[in-house]
């Protein structure tokens, strides 16, 4: 599927049919770029994990609830929650009320505490798997875009080993594209191109 044209004129991969505006505005100024605040990455990985089965746009409506849940997805409360915590949650209709997701976020976040022991920072851990540069793609049509990659392979299997669950390398990919270790907008949208340039100007730097 190609890029459809919004009504403000720009061409975008997904957020361009009317009344999504909130779509258009995380697919403006947050997908694919790149992203190295710990706790905004904490809070993507969680997010995705939750959307397994569903659908982005049903876990962007929720996500203020589960910046609420989850003390605005700051890792050490999350993963201090307890069980009656864990159990409480699966009453609240603000976020996705599945067992094993909402006790993957404890988890994922002892997990997540652990990687930042261990090197430093999430997201030195993280870029370490494109070499510190985002993937550039140059993709006709966002439906080439693959659903996984040798890299999110590796990631997802490395997640897996420091205790992390809803990190399958679909999942995984998924995440690397939203935060910007792979740039997947077709050429065709609008963000292609500034990003393009980003990704250049970046390169120049290293």
């Amino acid at each position: 599927m190609s890029s459809g044209l919004s009504a403000d004129g720009k061409r975008r991969c997904f957020g361009w049919q009317p009344g999504k505006e909130f779509y258009a505005e995380y697919h403006d100024h947050e997908w694919g770029i790149p992203v190295h605040d710990d706790r905004h990455l904490f809070e993507m990985l969680i997010l995705e994990g939750a959307q397994a089965g569903l659908s982005w746009e049903t876990i962007l409506k929720k996500r203020e609830g589960y910046r609420q849940a989850f003390f605005n997805f700051d890792p050490q409360k999350v993963a201090a929650m307890s069980d009656a915590d864990l159990e409480a949650l699966l009453e609240n209709p603000k976020i996705i009320r599945n067992r094993l997701k909402v006790f993957a976020a404890r988890k994922n976040a002892r997990g997540f505490l652990e990687i930042q022991k261990k090197f430093g920072s999430f997201d030195r851990y993280l870029w370490n798997y494109v070499n510190d540069n985002p993937v550039m793609n140059h993709w006709a049509s966002l439906s080439e875009a693959p659903l996984t990659t040798p890299e999110s392979d590796a990631l997802s299997m490395d997640l897996k080993s420091y205790g992390m669950t809803f990190v399958g390398s679909k999942i995984i990919y998924a995440f690397m594209s939203a935060v910007g270790l792979v740039n997947n907008h077709p050429m065709d949208c609008w963000c292609y191109a500034k990003q393009k340039e980003d990704s250049s100007k970046n390169r120049a730097k290293s």
